[in-house]
């Protein structure tokens, strides 16, 4: 690498090494790191020594291989939990907060209920309590964590300051990443709890395979996330997606329906949603009725997303996936019928979890270079 220096050097070889382990699905063999990262096999050797002794990797046991003459082939794994990265979610009624290591697996959680929504101090101060306690849980010490994210409600910019949410000004102008580095030190980073729903669903989801997303919670409670070419659109001050806010879309008109409150974060509606879909798939022709037009309006609002956004894929999030089997066929042959662009319509695969699993990605994404170095050519 002309033009740089040998300790330079080192640090990009490092991070190829890492970044190799961290997407390798198991241990992994030192033929293979070569062949991944092209490096010579003396230098992965000196580097993966140094790794070994700093704790970020571990050396397996060698495993002789039945029919191979001479020395086991030594063998490698990233240390995922050396590092650990925190996500909390914030929504009107609680806050749960989880902990992952760096190949983004949740090794520690907590939760519990909001005592002042409207208090935002109060609720940033239960935040940071929950991150320790999901530390606790799983294990950790605040000294290994390297980096957190904040999934909320309401329009939330790029810096991650809270420029509008429905209902309340309370929120407003709240920097929710300085303020959790406030109470839990470290690099904190904040979006809309929507718009990390859509990262998670391309990174662990239905959407792996589409660039272009919309994740959207719709009922009860409204909001869109946004993909376009696998990034988050926030837009102006990160007002994309909060339609509830677009007087001239349906998006209220059904929040006091009975079966809209799949996505309500009041667990007691949630569950008389469930028994309203429960007596739809016996036919109850109330229940039925209740149904119908809560696909009206899910139809309506999609019709115009698919002429609009045009996404490949519209993944129904929030609750709605609890209702999957009886949601999506109906919601199908309403958007035919409307004959809109043929986008793909799926439920998430991640349930409840999936704000926090973009929060986990997104610090991952934004901490990249701090937990694994530099990019190098070829990595």
């Amino acid at each position: 690498m002309p033009g740089m220096n040998q300790g330079a050097v080192r640090r990009v070889n490092t991070s190829v090494i890492l970044r190799a382990l961290a997407v390798s699905a198991g241990p992994t063999k030192l033929t293979a790191l070569a062949e991944h990262t092209g490096l010579s096999r003396r230098t992965i050797e000196l580097i993966l020594d140094s790794l070994v002794e700093a704790g970020w990797v571990g050396e397996l046991d060698r495993v002789p291989t039945s029919g191979c003459a001479g020395r086991p082939a030594r063998r490698y794994e990233l240390r995922a939990e050396h590092a650990l990265l925190a996500a909390v979610r914030i929504n009107t009624m609680d806050v749960s907060a989880v902990v992952a290591d760096v190949r983004g697996r949740i090794v520690g959680r907590a939760g519990r209920p909001l005592r002042a929504y409207l208090d935002p101090r109060s609720v940033l101060d239960d935040a940071a309590a929950l991150v320790l306690e999901a530390l606790d849980d799983a294990g950790g010490s605040v000294d290994r964590l390297r980096a957190g994210a904040v999934a909320a409600g309401g329009a939330i910019d790029d810096e991650g300051v809270v420029r509008r949410l429905v209902h309340t000004t309370r929120w407003e102008g709240v920097h929710l990443p300085d303020e959790l580095a406030r109470r839990v030190p470290g690099p904190w980073f904040a979006d809309n709890d929507s718009n990390l729903g859509a990262l998670a669903e391309r990174w662990r989801g239905v959407a792996a395979d589409h660039d272009n997303v919309v994740w959207a919670v719709l009922g009860n409670r409204t909001g869109l996330g946004i993909l376009i070419r696998g990034a988050v659109h926030r837009g102006l001050e990160g007002a994309a997606g909060e339609i509830i806010e677009a007087v001239s879309l349906p998006t209220g008109s059904v929040a006091d329906l009975p079966a809209s409150w799949l996505t309500s974060p009041e667990p007691a509606r949630r569950q008389v949603a469930l028994d309203r879909f429960a007596a739809a798939r016996d036919g109850d022709t109330g229940a039925l009725a209740e149904v119908g037009e809560l696909v009206e309006n899910i139809a309506s609002i999609l019709t115009t997303l698919t002429w609009t956004v045009a996404p490949s894929l519209i993944v129904l999030g929030g609750g709605l996936e609890d209702a999957a089997d009886v949601l999506l066929p109906r919601v199908r042959a309403a958007l035919h019928a409307a004959r809109t662009p043929a986008v793909e319509l799926a439920a998430t695969g991640l349930g409840r979890d999936a704000p926090l699993v973009g929060a986990v990605k997104m610090a991952l994404d934004r901490m990249d270079t701090e937990l694994f170095g530099p990019l190098g050519p070829g990595a």
